[in-house]
């Protein structure tokens, strides 16, 4: 795959075809040679953004897309991650650290975009996700 600045990657929305989001992350990597904690962190975020995307978003329904844009800017790389879902309250998500969330098998994702992202935006009503991570000390 050649890499431009932006660069666009459109799926249904059916769990197998993370794969390609993995190539996708792989291969920004690999563009900016990017060390292996980058790497974990972005395809991890991302990956749960996209897998958000999928159950929660679209529900499981491969007739609906997910869009996954990637731009480049000096020292910093940015995923944006779009589903075609009725959106959610990113404000109001519980903690997975609080107590009673802890035995709890899914609401960590958002909490590990947080934590693995240098910055996470919710925009279109919760669709769209941005990821942006800084690459400045490679």
């Amino acid at each position: 795959m050649v890499l431009t600045e932006n660069q666009k990657l459109k799926m249904a929305s059916r769990t197998e075809n993370l794969i390609l989001v993995e190539k996708l992350v792989e291969d920004v990597c690999d563009v900016f040679n990017l060390r292996e904690d980058h790497y974990g962190n972005i395809l991890i975020a991302v990956t749960e953004a996209v897998n958000n995307a999928i159950q929660h978003g679209n529900k499981n329904n491969p007739d609906k897309k997910i869009e996954i844009l990637f731009r480049s800017k000096t020292n910093q790389l940015c995923f944006i991650v779009k589903d075609e879902g009725e959106g959610f309250d990113f404000n109001t998500l519980p903690d997975p650290t609080n107590p009673e969330n802890i035995e709890k098998e899914n609401g960590r994702g958002v909490f590990l975009m947080k934590r693995l992202a240098d910055k996470v935006e919710f925009s279109d009503s919760g669709k769209t996700v941005s990821l942006i991570f800084n690459i400045s000390e490679n």
